[in-house]
């Protein structure tokens, strides 16, 4: 009954899109009742579409019901129309909830690192510039002339102090790309260090300079321009350290998705397993399909109803032994031939796919054909009947739009594909002028998880698994799993075997031949 209802109400969704909701219904119902004519003629009505903001186009539970739909269900089917209702799984409350209690304190974890990293450069890049003004502040009646020595080292001074910032700002300052566990050790290493050399210099600059107010003022700026010459080789350890080390390929991981067993391969240089993890989780969104759960449905539900067995009870204390053994002989047979209900079962729906994309394929080509880009000197004739690719795409769609209901649920599809990204696709192919073949080709094949919307997106919460140490790094045979809230990610990690390259000198001349003949050809 639910999945009825559910089907209804999905029909119904298109009918509110037409802006003649109610007539729809109407139709529908007077449609239900009377006969079909014999020859299946029906009238075609002109369709305005109106979009919701990225609601689904069909409902969630509508593959459930598409099982005992036959192929003329939306002419048979009556639409109710009326007040929906939205309803959220304890699954979507459960991980609400973990979001906003661990949203506080990764922002948190970010902002005082970012903080803490912005402090020490901003000390950097002052501690210089305050070795040269602070004599001539203080003392600066008592300092030596310097001359043309000292301007040349401002110069430098200031050019090395440029050439740091840019660096400093291409190699630290970037967006983060996510919030890992634990601290990343080089980066945290080179830290402390820098904040170490810039204290020893400014515990040096203190007691030898300040105390004494030393007064030659060209050994001061050369002082500085040590400083500075050293925090640029700190910052050439750091381009070593931070992205050199890990370019090198050094380990294969294989990285499996526990539900379905779709895995990939990736190679991976000198990285901790949390930046392996890092990495393992930027190519899933890339490489992978998206997640479809309904694919599994249907499997764990033959796979229930094959493993069910009979039960016999023995109520009056009766020897039943052999009714029981026939019983339990015939649930044996009914196993053994579950492998027929699969094969058939599987063709059945193979069929069906078949049949919906061909459908689909002419319905999207022949909605296709009504859409022509219209030249400049065209434009200036017929002003009145131009439409932005927005309009073209509302006005072609309700050609297209039963097949590709009907494609999306048959595989599984539907809740990846709200009305208004179809609407966005459908624009974005007429405006660069694409063939239907590429219009289709996003709905044809399933694509990787960035292909749609993020908040299609089942997993953003991620949480690493290992039994070494994350800030440690890869080595041979570890194993990590990647955890959210619908699936896992195994990943497995071997290490590149030591390969031993010999060399074989072939002599040039060596490549003689002769031709062996015998007596019985006819050569």
């Amino acid at each position: 009954m639910s999945a009825a209802m559910d089907t209804e109400s999905t029909y119904s969704g298109y009918s509110h899109y037409s802006g003649h909701s109610k007539k729809a219904h109407r139709q529908g119902r007077d449609r239900h009742k009377s006969p079909r004519s014999k020859d299946g003629s029906r009238s075609e009505k002109s369709v305005t579409i109106q979009t919701p903001p990225a609601e689904p186009l069909l409902g969630n539970d509508a593959s459930r019901a598409e099982e005992g739909q036959d192929d003329n269900w939306g002419e048979t089917t009556t639409a109710i129309t009326g007040t929906s209702e939205h309803s959220i799984s304890q699954e979507d409350i459960a991980r609400i909830s973990k979001d906003l209690e661990d949203s506080v304190g990764l922002d948190c974890k970010r902002y005082l690192g970012l903080t803490v990293a912005a402090v020490l450069g901003l000390l950097v890049f002052l501690t210089p510039i305050a070795f040269i003004l602070l004599p001539q502040i203080l003392w600066r009646d008592d300092l030596e002339p310097c001359g043309t020595v000292c301007e040349g080292l401002f110069i430098s001074v200031a050019f090395k102090l440029l050439i740091l910032l840019i660096g400093t700002w291409a190699l630290f300052f970037r967006q983060p790309k996510a919030d890992l566990p634990r601290v990343f050790v080089f980066r945290a290493l080179l830290l402390v260090l820098i904040f170490l050399f810039v204290f020893s210099y400014w515990l040096f600059y203190g007691v030898r300079i300040l105390d004494s107010k030393d007064t030659n003022y060209q050994g001061i700026v050369q002082y500085a321009v040590s400083l500075v010459d050293a925090l640029l080789f700190i910052h050439y350890l750091a381009i070593v350290l931070l992205e050199l080390r890990q370019l090198q390929p050094m380990f294969t991981v294989k990285v499996v998705r526990s539900t379905d067993g779709e895995s990939r391969y990736y190679s991976l240089g000198h990285l901790s397993i949390q930046r392996a993890a890092l990495v393992v989780l930027e190519n899933y969104y890339r490489d992978f399909t998206v997640y479809n759960p309904a694919l599994l449905t249907a499997s764990k539900s033959r796979a229930a109803k094959h493993m069910a067995g009979l039960k016999v009870y023995n109520v009056d204390g009766n020897n039943a032994s052999g009714q029981s053994r026939a019983m339990i002989a015939a649930a044996a047979r009914r196993r053994a031939s579950s492998h027929n209900e699969l094969y058939y079962e599987e063709a059945d729906h193979e069929r069906r796919v078949k049949k919906r994309r061909a459908r689909l394929v002419v319905a999207v080509e022949e909605a296709f054909t009504h859409i022509k880009r219209l030249q400049a000197e065209e434009q200036q004739k017929a002003p009145g009947e131009m439409m932005d690719p927005r309009e073209a795409a509302q006005a072609i769609f309700p050609s297209m739009a039963r097949a590709l209901q009907k494609y999306l649920r048959t595989t599984r599809q539907q809740q990846y594909h709200s009305m208004e990204s179809i609407l966005q696709h459908l624009s974005f192919c007429i405006t660069n002028n694409m063939t239907p073949k590429v219009m289709l080709s996003r709905y044809l094949n399933p694509g990787p998880t960035l292909q749609y919307d993020r908040d299609r997106w089942f997993s953003k919460q991620w949480t690493l698994v290992s039994e070494e140490a994350v800030t440690s790094g890869l080595q041979d045979g570890i194993v990590f799993v990647l955890k959210c809230l619908d699936f896992s990610l195994v990943v497995n990690v071997k290490k590149i075997p030591f390969i031993k390259l010999s060399e074989e000198f072939i002599d040039p001349k060596s490549h003689k031949f002769v031709l062996r003949l015998q007596s019985e050809t006819s050569v």
